[in-house]
């Protein structure tokens, strides 16, 4: 298969073919994903929750998400791997922003930047764009703001908020980004911002009606059961799968039942004999 590029989503959109995007932030996950067909690879700053087990995306660097997207840019053949940049890598100024999105760009092998907000990035993004870097939006719930929006709520609600985001998105898009994550927004709002974009929108808990959906990974998969979301669908409980399988590991070791005879290299008689032989010898010039 070929590499999914920024051209190839664009025709997507236009032929209504949904894009499906999953994070990943280490080469088994990358290459598992890859080819199962996954569109787009997102080397998500959830990798603090997830990976690195903060209580939210903050303290993860520049430092961080490179070296993840490295392992994920090794993993993935077909799909897009995009790499969030981190809280503080582009808000303090242009120059920085453009210093930490082109060494990403250029030492972790991602194929294009996620950034959040809208307007107030909208120039940034312009730069970037100009200078070759593809850019993909994030509108709605951004968790980079979470202590300013004061949690993780349903964002966009009031007539107000949803015509700021559909600006924002307009803004993005003359900008040049190449598409637009929408999180947490009401699937309505979602569905008219999607319609009034010539770029593609990939929802998280934004209704149906985007071009493309995202999720975590290992919420996807089940691999968490502290919380789960209403917008994640468990295709799988992998959680228990797992814990299943490490007790039955931990049970047969206790007992002597792992590993068996056909997990343990041996030797033919001959060889044994030869080898005890050459082993006593040695251990009588030690001795």
């Amino acid at each position: 298969m070929k590499r999914i590029t920024v051209q190839t989503l664009k025709e997507m959109k236009a032929t209504r073919q949904k894009i499906t995007m999953l994070t990943a932030y280490d080469y088994t996950f990358a290459k598992i994903l890859d080819e199962a067909g996954v569109d787009i690879l997102l080397v998500g700053d959830s990798l603090g929750n997830v990976i690195l087990g903060y209580e939210n995306t903050l303290p993860v660097t520049v430092e961080d998400i490179m070296h993840h997207t490295k392992a994920v840019a090794r993993g993935a053949r077909h799909a897009m791997v995009v790499a969030d940049m981190p809280f503080m890598s582009y808000q303090v100024s242009d120059e920085k922003a453009m210093e930490n999105a082109g060494a990403i760009m250029k030492f972790s092998g991602a194929n294009a930047v996620k950034l959040e907000g809208g307007k107030r990035i909208a120039g940034l993004v312009k730069k970037m764009t100009d200078a070759g870097i593809p850019v993909m939006g994030h509108l709605g719930l951004t968790p980079q703001s979470v202590h300013q929006f004061g949690g993780y709520s349903l964002q966009a609600k009031e007539a107000g908020e949803a015509k700021t985001l559909l600006e924002e998105s307009l803004a993005l898009e003359e900008a040049g980004a190449f598409a637009i994550v929408l999180e947490k927004i009401p699937a309505e709002l979602a569905e008219l911002v999607t319609a009034g974009l010539s770029i593609p929108t990939i929802g998280i808990g934004a209704g149906p009606s985007c071009d493309g959906q995202v999720l975590v990974t290992q919420d996807m998969l089940g691999m968490f059961d502290k919380f789960v979301p209403k917008f994640v669908k468990q295709y799988t409980n992998l959680k228990a799968t797992i814990d299943d399988a490490v007790k039955s590991f931990i049970k047969e070791v206790r007992v002597d039942a792992f590993p068996a005879s056909e997990h343990s290299y041996h030797m033919d008689k001959e060889t044994l004999d030869r080898f005890m032989a050459e082993l006593d010898k040695g251990l009588e010039e030690i001795r």
